[in-house]
């Protein structure tokens, strides 16, 4: 058998410095999380409007697909300022989405509160936060 030497450790290496702590917004973790849920109810409301033959299937189907892609997109496209306010554009366009199903009334309004409510705590807390920190 062979003797299998360690490689000799230089003594002037640098010890690897540790990475800054990530900075996490809470209102973005609060809205991705809304807008993930949101995507999979707007997946079963596509279903239900294709079952209720509200639209052609290519109109339900497809629709709903897009209006999924476009909710999973903008969580993350939070990291920017303008990805709040496509947030609220896709919160209106689920609301419109009850002209064509009259149940998605109920879910559309659920979802705008749970959104508001998310960006209004979910800033309040970051600004806590940096308040706390700036001390």
């Amino acid at each position: 058998m062979t003797d299998i030497q360690p490689e000799p450790v230089p003594e002037n290496v640098p010890e690897p410095r540790p990475r800054p702590a990530r900075v996490t917004s809470v209102r973005r973790s609060l809205g991705s999380i809304v807008l993930g849920f949101e995507s999979v109810i707007m997946f079963l409301a596509a279903l239900v409007a294709f079952g209720l033959k509200a639209l052609p299937p290519i109109q339900a189907l497809g629709g709903g697909a897009v209006l999924c892609v476009a909710l999973v997109a903008c969580a993350g496209l939070l990291r920017y300022r303008w990805g709040y306010i496509l947030g609220w554009v896709l919160q209106a366009a689920i609301i419109a989405t009850a002209f064509l199903v009259p149940v998605m009334w109920i879910v559309g309004i659920l979802f705008v509160a749970l959104w508001t409510y998310c960006m209004v705590v979910g800033a309040r807390i970051d600004r806590e936060k940096a308040a706390a920190a700036g001390l």
